[in-house]
């Protein structure tokens, strides 16, 4: 609470604002959907590494020679193209699922990887000696959580706007989520001693290329739309507001906002981003309301997520919020 008090007003104004952005993601994504997805992706990696380039290159300038020559040691490596094929993977599955299920279901899957990340420290925990396990109440909320996912998934066939249900895409939304945890542990690692804008930029490089070969093996229409045709009129302004909104606003915007406030501030906000996230749909971009299912499933959900959140450890708690307002 004490934090609370001490956080400048400007502050909370900045965090709706980012909680806002960060939200907006999903809609704006979906005003393209004549683009492949993976190729979708990596435009959206791409435009992320350009605006991130500039604060990587400050703290390059800024960092001794010893962190310099660390990041050029082999393992250092291998666990950022872990982290880059991580990104690319959750983002691939992310935007393939926006074109396969409905906004809602595709946010609400997604933003579960809270609930896999207790799943995984569950089996670890059981395997491995001094391994911190789930408290009871991070384990209530994960099978919340899981009871809401399941309650959800009685909406399939509803049509939301332009887009169907189906359990195809919200399998893809949910695998974006257990990706997102690898690139989580790989930052868990590299941050550790890493620079955070130096991670990111590394890490969102790798996976803007990543997905290039990925998208000229797997959609036919990859030549269609070329590696950079994001720079085109019809498809600048929709990736420059994803960039601005989503990336600078959202994203940024939380970093900042992680400087003056708690962490669990942070993670305890962005859980709203199904919910928020669903709402720009409906009033700006017209995509329709959620079915009777999800209306009941979603919200349990959330509830799940919230009780994860607040069930872990500052420390994770706060570890975790920098890993995850890192993502682009």
């Amino acid at each position: 609470m004490e934090s609370i008090k001490t956080t400048p007003k400007w502050v909370w104004i900045l965090l709706i604002g980012a909680v806002f952005g960060v939200s907006s993601a999903g809609a704006l994504f979906q005003q393209v959907d004549e683009v492949p997805p993976l190729l979708r992706a990596s435009w959206r990696l791409q435009l992320t590494t350009l605006v991130l380039a500039p604060f990587a290159l400050i703290q390059w300038r800024n960092t001794d020679t010893e962190v310099k020559s660390q990041i050029f040691q082999r393992n250092t490596i291998l666990w950022l193209i872990g982290g880059g094929l991580a990104l690319a993977l959750h983002f691939g599955s992310w935007v393939a699922s926006l074109d396969k299920t409905s906004l809602t279901h595709s946010l609400l899957f997604v933003t579960a990887h809270p609930l896999i990340i207790i799943v995984g420290m569950l089996i670890i925990a059981r395997f491995m000696v001094g391994q911190r396990k789930p408290s009871k109440k991070e384990i209530i909320g994960a099978c919340i959580g899981f009871l809401g996912a399941i309650i959800a998934l009685f909406d399939q066939g509803h049509q939301q706007g332009d887009h169907t249900v189906t359990l195809w895409g919200d399998f893809l939304a949910f695998m974006g989520a257990v990706f997102v945890v690898g690139y989580l542990v790989s930052g868990r690692v590299l941050r550790k001693w890493m620079p955070i804008f130096i991670y990111a930029f590394i890490v969102t490089l790798i996976g803007a290329i990543i997905l290039i070969p990925a998208s000229w093996a797997m959609e036919s229409e990859f030549s269609k739309y070329g590696v950079f045709g994001w720079t085109e009129g019809e498809f600048f302004l929709w990736f420059l507001a994803l960039a601005l909104i989503a990336g600078v606003l959202g994203h940024t915007g939380l970093n900042t906002c992680l400087r003056y406030t708690s962490p669990l501030v942070i993670s305890t906000s962005v859980t709203v981003e199904p919910i928020l996230g669903s709402i720009i749909g409906f009033v700006i971009f017209d995509e329709g309301l959620p079915g009777f299912w999800t209306w009941i499933g979603g919200p349990i959900l959330v509830v799940g997520i919230l009780l994860v959140v607040m069930g872990a450890p500052q420390s994770n708690t706060n570890n975790e919020a920098l890993e995850a307002v890192a993502e682009s």
